[in-house]
């Protein structure tokens, strides 16, 4: 059975004046390229079908978690038409996608840090960390978890957007 390899990318895009970043697979990069809606790719990884879709899923579960600390403190976020809000700065996306993609190149600490997120998306793994209950790498790797949940936007208020950088 042969491999299909699909790129993972991070890419910036616009569709009716409103910004958004998006996350996703595509079989090709001219699909990338060609797509009218996105503006600048900013990660592109050709990656194993079924990794990219396992890395992915990771990412989305991450930034699901983040957006729903936001909410949680009333730190409202703009809804772009398609994927992520604009409102969520370019290097915080970028460390969420590099520290997913190189946690898969190792199946223990893949498997480790995809379990501790899935336990973030119930509960702060401060309590976790702080305790005794993990050591080692499992305890660094909480530590990395709960940092790529930390954002937090410099206001508070509803409606503050960043200005899109194609104005």
């Amino acid at each position: 059975m042969k491999t299909r390899y699909l790129f993972l990318f991070l890419a910036s895009g616009v569709v009716n004046d409103k910004g958004f970043w998006l996350i996703g697979i595509k079989d090709s990069d001219k699909k990338i390229l060609d797509d009218k809606n996105l503006l600048e790719c900013h990660r592109k990884e050709l990656i194993g079908e079924e990794s990219a879709k396992e890395i992915l899923n990771a990412i989305n579960l991450n930034l699901n978690n983040l957006t729903t600390d936001l909410k949680k403190n009333h730190m409202l976020l703009d809804q772009p038409p398609i994927g992520v809000s604009f409102n969520i700065p370019l290097s915080v996306l970028e460390k969420i996608f590099d520290f997913w993609l190189e946690k898969y190149k190792n199946k223990e600490a893949w498997e480790t840090c995809f379990g501790l997120l899935k336990i973030r998306k119930r509960v702060s793994l401060a309590n976790i960390i702080n305790s005794d209950s993990i050591k080692g790498d499992s305890k660094k790797w909480a530590l990395d978890i709960e940092e790529l949940h930390t954002y937090r936007p410099n206001s508070i208020e509803k409606n503050i957007q960043n200005d899109p950088m194609w104005r």
